[in-house]
């Protein structure tokens, strides 16, 4: 179809996780940016402020490969699908959307991804009284050492056999592995790609091979 630029030569591109479906920025691109894109197969935007192309991870390696480009149905604005090798984000979060405005408490659904981009938020814009800020202020060491007391408090309470408070050691244990995974840059991608992998494993083989 025909594509519609505004009337300074750009349209937007809404970029999108492929595997997640995350968005994860909003940028604009000029027709050279949109032919450079699918022509290099990673994503090539216009800066406005700079008035000047860039390439995605041009700096920072954070470079984002093209899967898809599709445009909605006035033809003034695109969904760039990508697969990315980094943080979408200049302040080192997986999307630029994690700064919380509005929030149905009927209509929400808890969600992995949801609470990791809540806990990014957390580390990039640190909030006054927030316990997972108070984390990253804290660094590495004080969250290891939470992750640490956590599994002996699943261990304690799975050996008296309590199931409430195993499941609630469990999510507690959860919850700061992935504090962990943020400081340590691991996304929760990461960990289904590794599973996946292990899914495939002969069981047997795997475990003498561990022994």
């Amino acid at each position: 179809m025909e594509l519609k630029f505004d009337d300074k030569g750009l349209i937007p591109a809404i970029v999108q996780d492929h595997y997640t479906k995350q968005v994860l920025t909003l940028a604009y691109m000029n027709a050279e940016a949109l032919a450079l894109t699918i022509a290099e197969g990673r994503t090539v935007f216009w800066s406005r402020s700079r008035q000047t192309l860039w390439r995605k991870g041009e700096t920072s390696g954070n470079v984002q490969r093209v899967v898809s480009i599709t445009a909605d149905c006035d033809g003034d604005a695109l969904v760039v699908e990508v697969v990315k090798s980094g943080p979408a984000c200049h302040t080192g979060a997986e999307s630029c959307f994690f700064e919380p405005v509005y929030c149905s408490e009927e209509l929400k659904q808890f969600s992995w991804q949801g609470l990791y981009r809540l806990i990014e938020g957390r580390k990039a814009s640190p909030q006054p009284g927030s316990y997972t800020s108070y984390l990253f202020e804290k660094g590495k060491e004080k969250i290891l050492k939470k992750v640490g007391e956590e599994c002996t408090e699943v261990i304690i309470a799975g050996e008296k056999e309590d199931r409430a408070e195993t499941v609630y050691e469990i999510g507690d244990l959860a919850y700061h592995v992935l504090v962990l995974m943020v400081e340590a840059g691991i996304t929760v991608e990461d960990i289904t790609r590794e599973l996946e992998k292990r899914h495939v494993i002969d069981h047997k083989v795997k475990q003498e091979r561990m022994q």
